[in-house]
């Protein structure tokens, strides 16, 4: 029966593409063909971008129009009333049966006893279309989240900025002391070839001015506050800084640990006064620390991708620097200052505009999950899912596209690979979370009715990382292969 629900529930992620991701320009319906064949080996994770830099994130377009109006065929338990799902409608539209309290407890709670989740395990399970929840273990403690957060702060940014928000790095002109000061704007994704194009524009302007020799300051004033995040010197994480080039890295990679500058501003300062004297400006000195005048000619300007992308890129693949600026953005959107303690008001604020989101004992001590102070609970990750999949709340839907697959992509690539975790292999979107001692795990499944689930499974007090992300997967691909009424 367990391997027939398996086959079912891949027939159905290649049958509902719309419901459980984006799939457009192909891209995701290579990634669920090619995770669900077991084809996941020799992929480059790269696109069409530049050579060297990430991909770019697919597009945060509708993901779930196979949703529809949700009809909640459903007793208090959740069990179904009626046979819904035989008129033709869509998997995952709300038509599919839901799967009860009961067979979801005999399909989880084996597993959430099973000694690798440590001394504290929690489990949440609700429907994308109604919003019911399921299954609940725990699910309103608030615990460590780890990188889970990140979902958390992904929305809090999206609904206070939008998706279209674009985070600029600007050149500006003082005239009177024929200065130009590199202002920034909170990008940690400002690329080498991205500094080169400001260049470019700014040599251009300053040539039309007649300014063939300048000084150069930066402005880093955006973000106040510490600029260390508190784990210290880290590989996985830059000072959180206004204006960074390759969010700091020493090195060639993307994403991943790396050496870090001790100093990303005044390196990419200086990396653009060079880029200027290759254009023939002559820049004299070093590049001081300074605030721009206010008022002061605007000469160039670079834009990140928006912020749909940047929410995508940072699920994906766990990216704590970006995860900091989105926390710090959210900050400057909403009044606040732009360091941990005014980024943790913002978050908690901007979450608190939507009604019923249960944020008792949730602490927000940082954007990236990094901190161990930060609290969330199982119940509040899947609200959250489900409120990304809110059909009136297209702003939000990056949540969704940004989370890795399972076995194919992200910081899910390398799992979902053995017999008892296969069933989620395709199915399965999630964001992971590891800190010393804690495992998470939410995102979204499809359930071999077509139904569209939310999950969120937290472990604390683990001692076996690698035991403990088996179990997680287990847990998320035991909701997959589930038919659970």
């Amino acid at each position: 029966m367990a391997v027939g629900s398996a086959a079912v529930g891949l027939a159905i992620a290649v049958a509902a593409v719309a419901v459980a991701g984006p799939w457009d320009s192909g891209q995701r319906t290579a990634e669920r063909i090619r995770a669900a064949s077991g084809d996941h080996h020799g992929s480059t994770g790269r696109g069409g971008g530049l050579a060297g830099e990430p991909a770019p994130a697919p597009s945060a377009r509708e993901v779930l129009t196979a949703l529809g109006a949700a009809r909640d065929d459903t007793e208090g338990d959740g069990s179904t009333t009626g046979d819904p799902g035989q008129d033709g409608a869509a998997p995952g539209s709300g038509r599919a049966p839901l799967p009860t309290r009961a067979a979801l407890a005999d399909a989880l709670e084996p597993l959430l006893e099973e000694d690798a989740l440590g001394t504290l395990a929690t489990a949440s399970v609700t429907d994308v279309a109604t919003g019911r929840r399921l299954y609940a273990s725990g699910a309103d403690k608030a615990v460590v989240p780890a990188s889970t957060i990140k979902i958390a702060t992904s929305v809090a940014a999206l609904s206070a900025l939008g998706d279209d928000h674009r985070i600029p790095t600007r050149v500006v002109w003082d005239a009177d002391d024929r200065r130009a000061v590199l202002v920034g704007g909170g990008d940690p994704t400002l690329t080498r070839a991205g500094l080169e194009r400001l260049a470019d524009a700014t040599a251009r302007k300053l040539a039309e001015r007649g300014a063939e020799r300048i000084t150069l300051a930066y402005d880093t004033s955006l973000y106040s506050g510490p600029v260390r995040h508190p784990i210290g010197v880290n590989d996985n994480i830059a000072p959180v800084t206004a204006l960074m080039v390759n969010e700091g890295r020493l090195d060639e990679s993307t994403r991943g640990p790396a050496p870090r500058s001790a100093d990303p501003a005044r390196d990419a300062a200086e990396a653009f006064a060079d880029r200027l004297r290759d254009r023939g400006v002559d820049v004299s000195g070093s590049p001081d620390a300074r605030k721009a005048p206010k008022g002061a000619e605007e000469l160039a300007v670079h834009r990140s991708a928006p912020l749909s992308e940047l929410v995508e890129r940072t699920l994906t693949h766990s990216d704590n620097d970006i995860a900091e600026a989105l926390a710090r953005q959210t900050a400057v959107a909403r009044g606040e200052p732009a360091s941990f303690a005014g980024a943790a008001r913002a978050v908690r604020d901007q979450l608190a505009e939507y009604d019923g989101l249960p944020l008792k004992g949730a602490r927000f001590a940082d954007g990236s999950g990094l901190d161990r102070d930060d609290r969330l609970s199982a119940d509040l990750l899947t609200r959250l899912l489900v409120l990304s999949a809110d059909p009136d709340r297209p702003d939000l839907r990056p949540v969704l596209t940004g989370l890795p697959v399972a076995r194919f992509n992200g910081t899910l690539g390398g799992r979902y690979d053995d017999t008892a975790t296969r069933a989620g292999a395709g199915l399965v979107r999630a964001k992971t979370g590891t800190l010393t001692g804690i495992n998470t795990l939410a995102g979204t499944v499809v359930d071999a009715d077509g139904r569209l689930l939310a999950f969120a499974f937290t472990a604390s007090g683990t001692t076996d990382r690698h035991g403990a992300h088996a179990v997680l997967d287990r847990l998320a691909s035991a909701v997959a292969n589930c038919g659970c009424r």
